[in-house]
Formats: C-alpha cells, sequence, structure tokens
C-alpha cells in the first residue's frame, strides 16, 4: 500500500502533494513502482495535527481518487469520517482505511455496510473528537489489549452488517502507544500472526517512517530523521511478509519491495534445500 498524503502538514511529506497534480502522479509513480494499492488520505493524523473539516478533506482526495482509477489504478482513502468516505467510493475507492477503528464517526460503518468495499480497523485510543494528540497510554500487556480492543471493533462492524470479509485490521502503531509498545506490538503481532489468519483477520502493518523508528536510529544530532528511516521501515516490511502480514502502507514502495523480494528469494533457497536434504536422507535409509 502506497502512501499519498494530500496533506499540509503531515509528519513525514507535509505539503509536497497537496496540489492534486502532484498527488495523482506520485501515486501514478508508486503504482509503476509496485504498490497493489494507494492510500490517499487528505488530513493528518500526526500528534498536534489540526482537524480539517469535511468539506475540505473530500475536496483534497476525491479528484486524486478519480484520476488514479480512471488510470487502473486500485485506491483506497484514509478517512475517519463516513461523508469522506463515501464521496470517495463514488469516485471509485475500492477499501476504505479508517484509523479510528470506526469510533470516530458512528455513520462509517453503514456506509461500509452498503457498499461492502473493505474496511481497515485499526487500533488507537484517542481523545475526544478524535483530536490529534497521541497520547502515549500504558497497557499491562500491549498485545493482548490490542488484539482484545480491536476484536470488539470486529463485533461492532459486523452488528452493523459488514461482512466479516471484508474487514482488515491494523495494530495502529505510534498511535497512542510508546516506541517500547510498539516494538512490543510488532514482536507480538508476528509472533501470533498464524492465529490471527487461522481466525480469518488479515492484517495490515504501517510502521513507515514512524517516530519509533527515528528514536532507534537516534545518533547525537537527535532522532533519525523520517526521509532516514527507509531502510528501518523496509526491514520491518520484509518481516511483515515473512510471517504472513496482509499488508504494509508505505511511503516508499521500491525500498520495501526489494527487502521483501530479497526475503523471499533466501526464504525459496532454504525451502528447496530443506526439501532436498530431506530427499535424500530418504533415499539413504
Amino acid at each position: 500500500m502506497g502512501v499519498v498524503n494530500v496533506t499540509s502538514d503531515s509528519f513525514s511529506d507535509g505539503g509536497r502533494y497537496l496540489d492534486p497534480g502532484l498527488a495523482i502522479a506520485h501515486g501514478l509513480e508508486l503504482y509503476e513502482m509496485g504498490a497493489d494499492i494507494i492510500d490517499v488520505g487528505g488530513e493528518s493524523t500526526r500528534p498536534g495535527a489540526v482537524r480539517i473539516d469535511p468539506e475540505t478533506e473530500a475536496a483534497r482526495v476525491v479528484p486524486v481518487i478519480r484520476a488514479l482509477t480512471a488510470a487502473g489504478v486500485p485506491t483506497s482513502v484514509d478517512t475517519m469520517r463516513a461523508r469522506v468516505a463515501e464521496a470517495a467510493i463514488e469516485a471509485g475507492v475500492t477499501m476504505v482505511n479508517d484509523v479510528s477503528g470506526g469510533r470516530a464517526d458512528v455513520n462509517m460503518v453503514k456506509v461500509v455496510a452498503a457498499s461492502r468495499v473493505p474496511w481497515i480497523l485499526m487500533h488507537w485510543r484517542a481523545e475526544a473528537n478524535y483530536e490529534h494528540t497521541g497520547p502515549a497510554e500504558q497497557y499491562d500487556d500491549v498485545v493482548t489489549k490490542v488484539w482484545e480492543e480491536l476484536n470488539a471493533q470486529v463485533e461492532f462492524a459486523l452488528a452493523g452488517g459488514v461482512d466479516f470479509g471484508q474487514l482488515v485490521l491494523d495494530p495502529g502503531l505510534g498511535f497512542a502507544k510508546n516506541a517500547d509498545h510498539n516494538w512490543e506490538l510488532l514482536g507480538g503481532m508476528f509472533y501470533r500472526m498464524t492465529e490471527m489468519m487461522d481466525a480469518g483477520l488479515p492484517v495490515l502493518i504501517g510502521a513507515s517512517r514512524k517516530r519509533f523508528l527515528g528514536g532507534l536510529l537516534a545518533d547525537a544530532a537527535g532522532p533519525r530523521p523520517p526521509d532516514g528511516r527507509e531502510v528501518a521501515t523496509a526491514t520491518i516490511s520484509a518481516l511483515a511478509a515473512e510471517h504472513g502480514a496482509w499488508g504494509v502502507r508505505v511511503h516508499d514502495v521500491r525500498s520495501s519491495l526489494d527487502a521483501i523480494a530479497v526475503v523471499d528469494a533466501t526464504t525459496n533457497a532454504a525451502r528447496r534445500l530443506r526439501d532436498r536434504y530431506r530427499r535424500a536422507a530418504e533415499e539413504n535409509l
């Protein structure tokens, strides 16, 4: 999933693609690099961001989605608002990516249920009205709590008429979580990925350029800036793919695809060697 932020204040590339023409060109570029879905968002969710009105948000994303869809590019809309999602669906979007997990707008479940498009439910313990303050919550067991709270959102979606097969879960790295939470959650998600897949719950991992990566890579000058976090992001993408994640959401598509290709080639070679040695051992019995 390639990220196109049609925003003025996103943490990584705010303002760079606010012009619709630049956003469309960037989406096409990411798709040509190998992204399967282009995720178009019109409102920043970084800590401290000021919420915009739904009319402005829709005006930002709809022209971009319409143009990308016309070019044959599958798109998702990154929004917490039912009105924006509805407008995006009318423009041709094929998926709704809701960082509030369906909590910010009670009408979202109705829109998704009626449209039958897939719905990504992300985990986020936000303050009132989902202001973008990014509080670091306390968790006795972050993996268990996130899993439980996401399951509650699944139940809410199903009760609202959404099909189980429409749902994708996102653990919400960086949203109301500190660095330790994020690393524990990543490790826990990978550890429990088989369990989640067996339950029929696809998982999206969104770690791209996030602050906890900058903290891990900090030096004397401070945390590594967002544009220096691509290798770390690609490493997580490769680990996510190896453990069976449904998808990864990234700003730099090429580096993640490269990392995934390397892991795939190595894993496939190891599998072939294992099978060869097993056959040889069986023939020598």
